[in-house]
């Protein structure tokens, strides 16, 4: 069982910038996909960026060029750099988490979210 944490989160003008994080239980080198997902009350949850079992990183188009998703192995944490917020990226991020145990066998985890509120 995986326990995801973030942090991060909080209020902040158009334009700015804020860094989530997501603190992972046991060693991410274990964890075949992490990433970060964010939902609006009232819509589906929607990818922002994620990493491949490929070692590809995958962006929204909405956050492309402005958001980065990094891992930091020695720390079991993964981040999302968000610069140049807007307002509709208001939203709970998610943090995510895929272990793959062989062909269409996998268990997926997910933190608790962070709230990210962009004034404009």
């Amino acid at each position: 069982q995986v326990q995801l944490v973030e942090s991060g989160g909080g209020l902040v003008q158009a334009g700015g910038s804020l860094r989530l994080s997501c603190a992972a239980s046991e060693s991410i080198f274990s964890i075949n996909v992490m990433g970060w997902y964010r939902q609006v009350p009232g819509k589906q949850r929607e990818l922002v960026a994620t990493d491949t079992s490929y070692g590809s990183t995958i962006y929204a188009d909405s956050v492309k060029g402005r958001f980065t998703f990094s891992r930091d192995y020695a720390k079991n944490t993964v981040y999302l750099q968000m610069n140049s917020l807007k307002p509709e990226d208001t939203a709970v991020y998610y943090c995510y988490a895929r272990i793959d145990y062989g062909p269409g066998d996998f268990l997926d985890y997910w933190g608790k979210g962070t709230l990210v509120t962009v004034s404009s």
